[in-house]
């Protein structure tokens, strides 16, 4: 098997993921994982809207080629992040986190006792349907689960040394549309006060040993937050990936429009 997503992303190896959401469909999954190139994907039910059998249907896709996943979820309840675990994902990814306890409340959704709060059900993947003691499945769900919190909110912002500082989160991502926004620069990714907020991001991270990722829209944007220490990059996703097809059929074939 292929090493864990997360033991990479801990040691700061600079790692390339895409996205699936609104376009979702397991063979975009399975054709991405035989072309090769990707470390893993994100499951985006925040604003794909994924039942629990599309998470389980992405998950075993991407399992298939060697890519673990992790799920971005509104965070809004524990039981949406204890499906995504049980339904095989790797990881859980919170969206618009605001504050250093909402995100630690994040965590105990993820996380068995003594470290949280997770309902104890051993029934799904993640406890291989109930064939693992509770204490065994406890102990390796909570040292394998993987907990990434989103940074788009000008409060995240101000709090986000607090945020790298919570045990458990193990990566911050940097959305850079929504952080954008809310520095007042809505469409304007390399805005001064957007860039300084990332500058935020990157300098909590150091300071607390964990890593970071991002949303990387462009090859320089990439360029320019790797330069910053960005080790997780999301250069893509199912939308744009039919975007880009389409636009270079209409290229190839251009005297048929």
């Amino acid at each position: 098997m292929p090493e864990a997503l997360k033991d990479r992303i801990q040691r700061g190896e600079r790692l390339v993921v895409f996205a699936v959401g609104r376009m979702f469909h397991h063979n975009i999954i399975q054709y991405l994982g035989m072309a090769g190139g990707f470390d893993g994907f994100w499951i985006d039910v925040e604003h794909g809207g994924l039942t629990v059998r599309d998470i389980e249907l992405a998950v075993a896709a991407g399992r298939a080629h060697g890519l673990e996943s992790f799920v971005r979820v509104p965070p809004t309840d524990y039981a949406t992040v204890t499906r995504c675990f049980e339904s095989g994902a790797m990881g859980v990814m919170a969206a618009q986190i605001t504050t250093a306890e909402q995100a630690e409340e994040f965590v105990q959704w993820a996380k068995f006792a003594p470290r949280g709060r997770r309902g104890l059900n051993p029934l799904g993947y993640d406890g291989r349907f109930g064939s693992v003691p509770l204490s065994e499945f406890a102990t390796r769900a909570n040292q394998d689960s993987f907990v990434a919190v989103q940074i788009e909110t000008a409060q995240a912002v101000e709090e986000v040394d607090a945020i790298a500082a919570i045990d458990g989160i193990d990566l911050l991502f940097v959305g850079p549309s929504d952080l954008g926004q809310a520095m007042g620069a809505i469409g304007d990714l390399t805005h001064e006060r957007t860039l300084a907020a990332v500058d935020q991001v990157a300098a909590a991270c150091r300071a607390h040993g964990k890593q970071w990722g991002a949303v990387t829209p462009t090859p320089a944007y990439a360029s320019m937050l790797i330069e910053k220490g960005c080790t997780l990059i999301s250069p893509t996703n199912d939308v744009k990936l039919v975007t880009a097809g389409l636009a270079a059929v209409k290229e190839s074939f251009s005297e048929l429009w």
